[in-house]
């Protein structure tokens, strides 16, 4: 078969392989290549069992994986064929030098760039598909150009804003996809070849189009948004567990005001992920590089709410369970950042275990789809912590049990039957107020919700 065009994909993670994967799906007359460094990854997107777990993903990569969408590692190879080049390589917060902690790190892509360089005898288009800062295209301009090779790029910011667990419906109907270009006159056709690829299922009232520098702000800026919404409900949650008032009410109050919405207002233990903290500690950094000093303050509070909500989760529980977890059995329901995915970066399971391990306490920790990860997240504590996948059997003989993430199965479960099996007084801790709270006061639990009053037999 012949395509009219060669899409290639550089980095097959969380970003890059479903959004390939759809838009194989969408247009069958493009073939469509994904690419990493790592075999054991490539290997697994080739296999019957994905490296990432995304409800959908597996029967529309089955659809057109072999057809035209293609997994591998030879990346020089699949550089000189493209015409259009997606890069999605990792972008993590730096752990060293200066920035450390905030500033991304742009070694991998930069590398990235260094290779499209050496290798391309053709024009292409790259898109950048990765979260970075302000003005990184300019960057990538500048080293795709730095040898006259005689070969045309043009650089386009097309950031994903899919969410884990949702991240197939977002890709197949989203809020909006955003292409950023130089407004030049080879700018603007690089831009609208991206915007032709979209509308063969994307309504084109959806495709926005801004200049480069908008596009790549527009990511920081909409993942700080939604992290601020989570930081602010939480920081109300506590005040609410100081007055008697119940979080959700006053949420549901807020949610009702048409200019505010109900959307990210559900008081929980914290945000998690791999993209809220580490993109609004890269805006923290940008707005200290430029001088904007009251500016990186403000955001950088919405982090520190965050860690403040997951070491008040600790306290509350060392408190309510006489002052002491030394010797406790703790069981964590949940390890994944969020349901619908077995994603642990950052998720709030990661402190809390280690805040309990210092404790003295003892864990088991389940979770559907995060076991495996949790394993290595927790590699260099292993000792004295179980990974149980069935809730039930991991609460057995528990003195407490912590609700981490919010995944459906945990609020159906027969609570009645997991208290006779675990150790007297029990505790729930909800970290994300998803069971019915009444009905496990009634059973005999001491109830613990995250900005309600609790629930205790003494």
């Amino acid at each position: 078969m012949t395509f009219q065009k060669n899409i290639l994909c550089i980095g097959a993670g969380y970003v890059g392989g479903p959004s390939m994967a759809m838009i194989a799906c969408k247009c069958p007359q493009y073939q469509i290549t994904v690419v990493d460094i790592d075999p054991k990854r490539i290997a697994a997107w080739n296999s019957d069992t994905l490296p990432i777990y995304e409800p959908g993903l597996d029967e529309i990569v089955k659809e057109v994986r072999g057809r035209n969408l293609f997994f591998s590692t030879q990346i020089e190879q699949g550089i000189q064929k493209a015409d259009i080049i997606f890069v999605s390589v990792n972008t993590p917060t730096k752990t060293f030098g200066a920035g450390a902690g905030m500033a991304a790190d742009l070694q991998y892509w930069e590398r990235t760039a260094l290779q499209i360089r050496e290798v391309s005898q053709s024009p292409k288009i790259i898109v950048e598909k990765s979260t970075l800062p302000v003005k990184t295209a300019l960057a990538m301009e500048r080293i795709l150009t730095a040898t006259d090779n005689g070969v045309r790029f043009d650089v386009l910011s097309n950031p994903e804003f899919m969410a884990e667990g949702t991240g197939v419906r977002d890709l197949e109907s989203p809020d909006r996809v955003l292409i950023g270009s130089r407004e030049t006159p080879e700018g603007l056709r690089a831009r609208d070849e991206l915007v032709e690829i979209y509308a063969n299922w994307v309504p084109r009232e959806r495709i926005i189009t801004s200049n480069i520098w908008s596009s790549e702000l527009s990511k920081l800026v909409s993942n700080a948004f939604l992290a601020q919404r989570i930081s602010s409900i939480n920081a109300i949650s506590s005040l609410c567990e100081r007055t008697d008032a119940d979080v959700t009410e006053v949420a549901r109050a807020v949610g009702m005001d048409h200019r505010l919405g109900d959307k990210f207002l559900n008081a929980s233990i914290g945000f998690g992920g791999s993209c809220f903290k580490k993109d609004i500690l890269n805006l923290v950094y940008l707005c200290r590089q430029y001088g904007l000093d009251e500016v990186a303050d403000y955001w950088e509070g919405v982090v520190r709410i965050n860690d403040y909500q997951k070491e008040r989760f600790i306290l509350n529980m060392l408190g309510a369970m006489f002052n002491t977890l030394a010797g406790k059995r703790i069981c964590l329901f949940g390890f994944a950042f969020k349901a619908d995915t077995g994603d642990t970066r950052e998720s709030p399971a990661i402190s809390v275990s280690r805040r309990l391990v210092e404790e003295r306490a003892e864990l088991v920790i389940t979770d559907p789809q995060a076991l495996p990860n949790a394993e290595r997240d927790l590699a260099d504590i292993r000792e004295g912590i179980s990974f149980v996948e069935d809730p039930c059997e991991a609460a057995a003989g528990c003195d407490a049990i912590a609700v981490i993430t919010e995944w459906d199965l945990y609020a159906s479960l027969e609570f009645k039957k997991i208290y006779e099996t675990m150790r007297k007084p029990a505790f729930i801790f909800d970290g994300r107020n998803i069971l019915d709270h009444e009905s496990l006061f009634r059973i005999g639990f001491n109830v613990f919700p995250i900005g309600k009053p609790p629930l205790t037999h003494f």
